[in-house]
């Protein structure tokens, strides 16, 4: 997880390439190459951990490393529910005292890491899900920003103390652009999403989730009912918090280390704010989100399934 204490730094980048990523110096290299020629990109604010990140991710395509690494920043311009203006202020650090985001210390049988999310406040009048999207994307940039390349990557979405109330607050807007920007453009490969304590509407919720999800991404998905001992087949059930079945902290209390973390590690979101694209500047025609769900941006990235 993040360091014990203090501002989270960068994770270095001689021991990144220690890793068996197979991602060399050369590659990104040739990435910053291509970078430089892109003028909408902000190449002066993109690090060569974010390019190792795109590289990793997309199985050390050249190509589709372009691809992704243009989306990726494209639709945190486009997206500005998610992206516009993120900073550690007290909205954020309200809607964080809302959930438990948290990296678990305990990785995967396959390595990958894992991210726990469930809720802390249990009152559907304070869930929102665009907000929700918006801190779990924030601890998960800064997660990688302070560890580097994931093997993989596990989603754990807990539902105890959701109700349909929870459900029937969810836009549909909202869940199509986070949905499209996890199997289109996250820098991480993902390996398995898990919904645990499935509650007995589940099935109002993949209705609404199902009509944007990859097919490669419904094949990782596990849903697992109440009392359920089956996520314990993709990593120790020990690892996950003590009100939810395992041993490691509560929700309260991984809840409250995020938002210390957050409030030492303020200037993180102030540089990353200028990795947004200038749409003025695109060769060609600018990107609209009418455009990426119109289906003018293909389908670049493929979902590890093995």
């Amino acid at each position: 997880m993040f360091a014990a204490s203090g501002p989270v730094k960068p994770f270095p980048l001689e021991e990144e390439y220690k890793k068996k990523t197979r991602v060399t110096p050369e590659d990104i290299k040739k990435l910053r190459a291509w970078l430089e020629t892109q003028p909408h990109l902000p190449a002066e604010h993109i690090t060569d951990l974010d390019l190792i990140l795109t590289f990793h991710c997309v199985n050390r395509s050249a190509e589709v490393a372009k691809q992704v690494l243009d989306l990726h920043f494209t639709l945190k311009t486009l997206f500005t529910s998610f992206f516009k203006d993120r900073k550690v202020d007290d909205k954020i650090l309200k809607t964080m005292s809302t959930y438990a985001l948290t990296p678990l210390e305990t990785r995967a049988y396959d390595d990958s890491a894992i991210i726990y999310c469930g809720l802390v406040d249990y009152d559907p009048k304070n869930f929102v899900f665009a907000d929700a999207v918006r801190a779990c994307l924030m601890v998960l940039d800064l997660w990688q920003y302070s560890a580097g390349t994931w093997p993989g990557f596990v989603i754990v979405i807990d539902l105890d103390h959701a109700t349909i109330s929870h459900i029937t607050r969810l836009d549909v807007q909202s869940v199509q652009q986070f949905l499209y920007f996890l199997q289109e453009a996250m820098l991480l490969k993902i390996k398995s999403l898990h919904f645990l304590n499935a509650p007995s509407f589940m099935d109002r919720l993949m209705m609404i989730l199902r009509p944007f999800l990859k097919k490669e991404l419904l094949d990782m998905l596990s849903i697992h009912q109440i009392g359920s001992t089956t996520i314990g087949k993709f990593f120790p059930i020990e690892a996950l918090p003590k009100d939810a079945g395992g041993q490691y902290k509560t929700r309260q209390q991984c809840r409250d280390d995020v938002i210390e973390k957050f409030t030492s590690t303020k200037e993180f979101f102030v540089e990353e704010n200028k990795k947004r694209v200038v749409e003025a500047k695109r060769p060609g025609k600018p990107k609209t989100i009418s455009d990426i769900f119109g289906g003018v941006e293909g389908s670049f990235k493929k979902l590890d399934i093995d």
